[in-house]
């Protein structure tokens, strides 16, 4: 059949990238380092750490999973050509529609190994703290802010990441002047690497009377959430740090106390907020954290003589600095404007499908490095 034919032939264009992908992915070092971590675990011992142990758990068991998928792909992929070679010679046609759905699964699964192998920075792996910032547009910039972070929390929740709102300022009438969030999972710094930029709305405004079309524009700052111990020394007198009362819910205990933190160190003009936790020590530890993050992020910019390296390039957050625009009116469409990915539904877009922007970026930066 001329169906099968075609998929033996989709199937065999896969033999040589996934051969590529075995290197990519260092498949024989990651074999031996879970042996060596295997003997660490036999160890007499082992257990009476805690921490350490945990450590060695994870990374196991992380080493397994990419081989695990890699090793699935390879048999998946054996295992329909053995089924269309059966059903040929039993011309049996009542298959094919198993196996078009075996492919389809298995394209899914290889296109999304193949990005995780382009997550190698030394940073990807980590979490992310992403910032949003609204610009010019005023209260429909806010409202733009309010509606880019629900994006981002609904594509968090379909991978699976966790979403702390560690700080946020209202807009005065709708909306978010500022917000930022932690989003907790593998590679969640690495993804959203790509979101580093001002996004532009285009939309018939609900806060015109008018009822005209208005551009508004918000600024995403994307920054790993740097667990280890850092070393970046800030003496006293380089930063500011101010107290103010949280903003947002958390009952009676919340909105009676200064536990909100804000750090201004002054030579960069950095700034970080954070009033996620209840107590104003651990809100001033987690910012911190970010300052020292960001300050080291920084440094290592510097260092590698680069003007959109980690940390992104900052742009103006207005008119002729967009990374990607967001058009509701009046026809529908995103479009990416490093790599021209575009996508014509954007209720989708909105409600967290942003893969294929990512992907693109990924694969754009792989081919421009």
């Amino acid at each position: 059949m001329v169906e099968f034919d075609n998929i033996k032939m989709a199937l065999a264009k896969y033999e040589e990238p996934l051969a590529n992908m075995a290197g990519s992915l260092d498949i024989r070092n990651k074999k031996d380092r879970i042996e060596e971590l295997d003997k660490t675990m036999e160890e007499p011992g082992f257990w009476d750490n805690p921490d350490s142990s945990t450590d060695v758990v994870q990374e196991s068991r992380k080493l397994k999973t990419v081989i695990e998928r890699y090793e699935k792909l390879c048999s998946d992929r054996d295992d329909m050509l053995v089924l269309i070679e059966i059903s040929e010679e039993e011309n049996d046609a009542a298959t094919l529609p198993d196996i078009e759905e075996s492919f389809k699964s298995f394209e899914e699964e290889y296109n999304s190994l193949r990005i995780e192998t382009l997550l190698n920075g030394e940073y990807d792996k980590d979490n992310a703290i992403l910032t949003l910032h609204a610009g010019a547009g005023g209260t429909e910039s806010c409202d733009w802010a309010s509606m880019l972070c629900r994006m981002y929390q609904r594509w968090a929740e379909k991978k699976g990441f966790q979403v702390e709102m560690l700080d946020f300022l209202d807009g005065e009438e709708a909306g978010y002047k500022s917000v930022t969030l932690q989003i907790n999972g593998i590679n969640a710094y690495g993804y959203l690497k790509s979101e580093h930029g001002v996004h532009r709305l285009v939309r018939i405004s609900p806060f015109n009377a008018a009822g005209k079309r208005q551009t508004s524009f918000v600024s995403c700052d994307v920054m790993p959430d740097i667990e280890d111990d850092i070393d970046i020394e800030i003496a006293d007198d380089d930063i500011r740090i101010d107290t103010y009362r949280s903003s947002g819910a958390g009952g009676q205990h919340i909105n009676k106390t200064s536990s909100a933190i804000r750090i201004t160190h002054y030579s960069t003009g950095i700034v970080v907020q954070c009033q996620n936790e209840r107590s104003q020590h651990m809100n001033k530890d987690k910012a911190m954290q970010m300052l020292k993050a960001k300050l080291y992020m920084l440094k290592q910019q510097e260092q590698l003589e680069k003007a959109s390296g980690i940390r992104g390039e900052v742009k103006d957050n207005g008119w002729g600095s967009q990374i990607r625009s967001y058009v509701m009116q009046p026809y529908t469409m995103v479009k990416d404007h490093r790599t021209n990915q575009e996508i014509s539904n954007v209720t989708a877009v909105m409600d967290g499908n942003i893969d294929a922007f990512i992907d693109a970026y990924l694969v754009w930066v792989t081919q421009t490095a």
